[in-house]
């Protein structure tokens, strides 16, 4: 009998190492969820006393970022949860802690109703219930069928070349259309880049602990600075555009949902899944962007600007 447990844990195939990797994950939400409400709040302090400026954030507006109390206090809970969610992907593989920053959305929805006096509507209760849903469903598969992959240098090369197109097209966009551009655009922007930093950091980190440290790691840092920074920037205009948990809505089901690709297509990691497993992948990612597509329509406050 003793035998008979000891094969059947060995049979299991979630990695102990992911019991700390998802309650990393889980704090880094928390902080996601504080960091986007306090910086939404100073985003919106400086819009209201600048002239209002069309296609973005200007320079002088972003300076001024600096000066507003709330948005540095959100910056820093920012970095704490960067900090956490990097401390996950050490522990484990992206396509289990990165979709788990879902759990910031119900907070940032409660908290901004709160500090807002603007009640969740019924629409925007379903949207989110479909984001989370969604996303805990991903999880949960992914718990049982994702491994992590040793990421050889084709794959990296793979992974900086389409980050270098994404960033291109991203530039481009910006830089003829930006002025047509309204939150879902910033939002969708912020979630594609997030999703390469999250994946760029995991490389990172397992080429360091493996002594790989080397210049085509020097170009996954430049790369995950890149795109960080861009996609800094475009959070910054989405909470200009609309809401807080709308953007958190589309940070954590777009990023997720391009680490998780770039894991599945790029690094193979559910390669020993079965079909079935796939579906429900497919499935759960539909649920999920469905849920932001309701909520960016419906959410009470995402046609105006917020003023705190």
């Amino acid at each position: 009998m003793h035998l008979d447990l000891i094969d059947f844990t060995v049979d299991l195939p979630v990695d102990p190492r992911q019991a700390i990797g998802i309650p990393l994950a889980l704090i880094g939400g928390v902080f996601l969820s504080l960091g986007a409400q306090f910086q939404h709040r100073g985003v919106n302090k400086v819009e209201a006393n600048t002239v209002a400026v069309t296609g973005g954030l200007d320079p002088h507006q972003l300076l001024l970022l600096l000066r507003r109390p709330s948005w540095v206090i959100g910056t820093l809970m920012l970095v704490l949860a960067i900090v956490f969610q990097l401390s996950s992907l050490a522990f484990a593989p992206i396509i289990v802690v990165q979709p788990l920053g879902a759990v910031a959305l119900v907070i940032t929805a409660v908290v901004n109703a709160r500090v807002t006096k603007t009640p969740v509507n019924r629409a925007s209760k379903i949207a989110i219930a479909f984001c989370v849903g969604g996303i805990g469903l991903f999880v949960t598969v992914a718990a049982f069928f994702a491994v992590d992959k040793p990421v050889t240098d084709k794959n990296l090369v793979t992974i900086l070349i389409v980050l270098g197109v994404v960033l291109l097209a991203f530039i481009l966009a910006f830089a003829l259309l930006h002025t047509k551009f309204k939150a879902i655009f910033y939002i969708t922007g912020a979630g594609v880049l997030y999703g390469f930093v999250a994946t760029l950091a995991k490389v990172i980190i397992n080429r360091t602990q493996n002594g790989n440290f080397e210049w085509l790691t020097l170009c996954c840092v430049a790369g995950l600075l890149l795109a960080a920074s861009l996609g800094a920037y475009f959070v910054q205009n989405a909470y200009s555009s609309g809401p807080p948990d709308l953007v958190i809505a589309g940070l954590t089901v777009i990023d997720p949902l391009v680490a998780v690709g770039i894991g599945i297509v790029v690094l193979g990691e559910i390669a020993q899944a079965p079909l079935w497993a796939g579906f429900a992948f497919a499935l759960a990612g539909a649920i999920a962007i469905c849920g932001v597509i309701l909520l960016s329509r419906h959410h009470p406050q995402a046609s105006v600007t917020v003023s705190e």
